[in-house]
């Protein structure tokens, strides 16, 4: 392995951990505001029941701690990517990309929570190290 190779190898997985942990802080910073009982009363007029409180926040929340210690990392992007899509298109309408309702933001968690779901954890993730233990060990 030439040093280039090094380099690229350590920078990609710097990368997939920081796009994990950037991505898993917001979700859980929405998430945690949405266990706030104004959200419960928001939901109706989302077209939502206010029942669906608690499962939308742990929905962001649980994801998001999975993400940045690098569990179940694709399973997470995957239903981050759903969360998105209805944020996107049932609660704002996808009528704008950018200004008032603007979905910019949106578009970009959808795009960075299906590349994680595409392209899993990388290397620094405690998942990968759980595969390592085996291997080291024997």
């Amino acid at each position: 392995m030439g040093t280039a190779e090094i380099k690229d190898g350590i920078l990609n997985d710097a990368v997939f951990m920081g796009v994990r942990a950037s991505v898993g802080v917001i979700f859980i910073l929405h998430g945690m505001g949405k266990f706030n009982p104004g959200f419960a009363n928001a939901l109706p007029n989302m077209g939502l029941p206010p029942e669906l409180q608690i499962p939308i926040a742990l929905a962001e929340v649980v994801p998001g701690i999975l993400l940045i210690i690098g569990v179940l990392s694709r399973f997470s992007g995957a239903l981050l990517a759903i969360v998105m899509v209805g944020a996107i298109f049932h609660v704002k309408g996808a009528q704008s990309m950018t200004g008032d309702g603007g979905v910019e933001f949106d578009v970009i968690l959808l795009a960075a929570s299906l590349l994680i779901m595409v392209a899993g954890p990388g290397r620094i993730a405690i998942a990968q190290a759980a595969r390592r233990i085996p291997r080291i060990l024997h």
